[in-house]
């Protein structure tokens, strides 16, 4: 395989577990966003492709990053969001950040701990959000409520996929540390169904989870720009509804997953509190500094 495009599985914003530039995205802020998401889900999709070996897979990172950074042309995402980067006046640090993570995937199996999955989250999800403040000119001091929401988006995905990841790519993001602590054999996550120790120990993790979702309650409320403020919303809606299932159902065995009537549901309630309610007086005392 000769380029990152040919590693492409098809997926896309679609099918994501949360919004990407939905409609709430002003019009003039979406083909940015977009590019930078083609840009990540051909990376993404390079470090999980089930035949490639490890040396290919970082040769096609390299070879992404190369044109992202004006030394290559052969790859049309990294082309494309090298375009859009420089007439929006933008900084590839978080594209970068990315594909820092895209290579942590393909020479990193398993994490030990807490801390270094929240290490790994620093390059695999922070800069996402922080990319799309970036696009909206919002001030770099919502970035730790950013942080906090893209690490949880993260792990919830994590935790929903710990079974698939495991079978299909030997990878293991349930912290080593916590399985010990519940007693779960690394055997489990390849079982038809979860034991009662790895329940425990996801459902553990879904509570520290939500507290990363209570350390972001201030961050839509804080967004200058009404329509990403919407988006923000939802997402974080959604994350909740994601993080008390996860405390109770079996990712192994059950769907833990929102569908798209629940989501628009949910988005759809909250634009209807936006609207009786105002975005800032929700949490009072909680304004943060720009």
């Amino acid at each position: 395989m000769d380029s990152a495009a040919s590693a492409r599985t098809g997926k896309g914003s679609r099918d994501e577990n949360f919004p990407v530039a939905s409609w709430l995205i002003a019009d003039r802020h979406r083909p940015p966003i977009m590019a930078f998401y083609d840009f990540v889900r051909t990376a993404d999709d390079v470090a999980d492709h089930p035949e490639l070996a490890p040396a290919e897979k970082l040769g096609l990172l390299d070879q992404l990053e190369a044109g992202l950074l004006g030394d290559d042309d052969r790859e049309p995402a990294a082309v494309k969001l090298r375009s859009v980067l420089a007439d929006h006046d933008l900084s590839p640090r978080h594209a970068l950040d990315l594909l820092h993570a895209f290579r942590t995937d393909v020479t990193k199996l398993r994490y030990e701990d807490w801390d270094a999955l929240m290490e790994y989250c620093s390059f695999s999800a922070m800069p996402v959000g922080r990319y799309v403040l970036d696009v909206h000119g919002e001030s770099q001091a919502l970035w730790p409520v950013n942080d906090a929401l893209c690490a949880a988006l993260q792990i919830i995905n994590h935790l929903q996929d710990c079974g698939e990841d495991y079978q299909a790519l030997d990878r293991i993001y349930v912290p080593l540390k916590d399985m010990r602590i519940a007693g779960v054999e690394i055997s489990d996550l390849g079982q038809g169904q979860a034991s009662p120790a790895l329940l425990r120990c996801l459902s553990g993790l879904a509570v520290r989870t939500e507290r990363l979702l209570d350390d972001a309650n201030p961050f839509a409320w804080n967004i200058r720009d009404g329509r990403l403020s919407l988006e923000v919303g939802v997402i974080h809606s959604l994350a909740l509804q994601l993080v008390q299932l996860l405390k109770h159902r079996d990712p192994l065995s059950q769907r833990v997953h929102i569908g798209k009537a629940r989501a628009f549901g949910t988005m759809i309630a909250v634009l209807v509190g936006r609207t009786r309610f105002g975005r800032r007086n929700r949490v009072p005392g909680r304004r943060l500094p720009t």
